[in-house]
């Protein structure tokens, strides 16, 4: 029963819920600190440490007395070094006025919807889609429209579906590739068949959120909406950051570019909330994007063979089907078959991914995030940036746990 003392909170805090993903992070940590057997495969983060390199630069600025305020949207260097990274890696050309660096990729994207979105508006959201976009746009008072795009289609939005979707009320249009939760990756064709949707939609701003462009599974070019259609430029958002490809997700560092005048706007809602980055994480993601890039590749030779090895286990266990993916560190199996088994069976009482999870988590010390946290009822993820041993006693356990 609630506390009679208690006031009421925001209808905008009522609106949205814990992310998922940190909430069963949270409760398997706490398993484990009671003794439990826990593997957790929920988080999407890194296993391995930040290179040194970039360690030791945010030590010399430490030492350096590089400890106090900075400019809001980021230090000279740092947003020098995104512009570049833009020209080199994307073949993108903005100037520093397109740039701003925040606490992390999710205050970008936070920054984004407060600034461009307005009550009633709508923001298309391809589904499976990483758990914070429909929540943030809820935050901003405005409509997530969540267009599911299934196993069946590779996870990726077709044409006709964001036609479909499109209405005089649609503000923004949030993609993101390769994907998190599921990998999916969109090539050059299938991104400008997109865009000549878009075109046509002149009222629609464009976000596109590269977190995991260094995290490629397959080795085939990288593109995002812009390299397809040059055109929406003037409407468009590209979104990336430092936490996924250099395993920095504690310094909290990601950025955004775009028009200038959103650029701006996204920059005076930073003011008003946590001011500059830290300054010598700024640094710190300096030294990652300027420094040798060599620092990535044990990370993704590792990737791929766990990437191998539990796309091929999934296959093998029965009532399950995986997708190979493009990028990113996720694996995303359809279950449906098997959460039907499983009630049959009389081993969860709801025939939902939730129950799945849970059951998964309960009685075999195995945490995965359900599908439905992503919109997509009937899946769970798993990360696979764990060691091999974690992942095969999980996949282990899984395999137990569904039979």
């Amino acid at each position: 029963m609630a506390n009679s003392s208690q006031l009421p909170l925001s209808t905008r805090v009522l609106a949205i819920k814990e992310s998922p993903t940190l909430a069963i992070t949270a409760k398997a940590g706490k398993y484990k600190a009671e003794g439990r057997p826990i593997i957790g495969l929920a988080a999407g983060e890194p296993d391995f440490d930040t290179p040194q390199h970039i360690k030791d630069a945010a030590k010399a600025a430490i030492d350096a007395g590089f400890t106090k305020y900075t400019p809001v949207t980021g230090i000279p260097g740092l947003k020098k070094a995104i512009v570049n990274k833009f020209k080199k890696d994307n073949d993108l050309d903005y100037t520093v006025s397109e740039v701003i660096v925040g606490v992390g990729g999710k205050q970008t994207i936070f920054n984004l919807c407060l600034a461009v979105l307005n009550k009633g508006d709508e923001v298309i959201v391809p589904a499976p889609y990483w758990v914070s976009y429909a929540d943030i746009a809820l935050v901003a008072e405005a409509n997530p429209i969540a267009v599911q795009c299934g196993i069946e289609q590779n996870f990726k939005l077709m044409p006709d579906q964001l036609e479909a979707a499109i209405t005089p009320k649609t503000k923004l249009v949030m993609l993101n590739s390769p994907s998190n939760p599921t990998g999916a990756a969109y090539t050059l064709d299938e991104l400008k068949a997109l865009g000549e949707i878009l075109l046509k939609h002149p009222h629609v701003i464009v976000a596109t959120d590269d977190m995991y462009e260094h995290v490629n599974l397959t080795g085939d070019k990288f593109y995002n909406i812009l390299n397809a259609t040059p055109a929406l430029k003037d409407r468009c958002i590209v979104l990336n950051g430092v936490s996924k490809a250099y395993s920095m997700t504690g310094w909290r560092i990601g950025y955004a570019a775009g028009p200038a005048y959103i650029i701006k706007a996204m920059g005076i809602l930073q003011s008003q909330s946590t001011s500059n980055p830290t300054s010598i994480s700024q640094v710190a993601a300096q030294a990652a994007l300027e420094g040798p890039q060599e620092c990535i590749t044990p990370m993704l030779d590792a990737f791929k063979e766990r990437h191998a090895y539990v796309v091929d286990r999934f296959n093998k266990i029965p009532g399950l089907s995986c997708l190979k993916a493009g990028g990113a560190f996720y694996a995303f199996p359809h279950a449906v078959e098997a959460i039907n088994n499983l009630q049959k069976a009389g081993k969860i009482t709801e025939a939902t991914d939730l129950a799945l999870a849970d059951y998964f988590l309960e009685e075999f010390d195995v945490a995965v995030v359900p599908g439905s946290a992503f919109g997509a009822e009937g899946y769970f993820r798993i990360s696979f940036a764990t060691s091999m041993e974690n992942l095969q006693t999980a996949l282990d356990r899984i395999e137990k746990a569904l039979n």
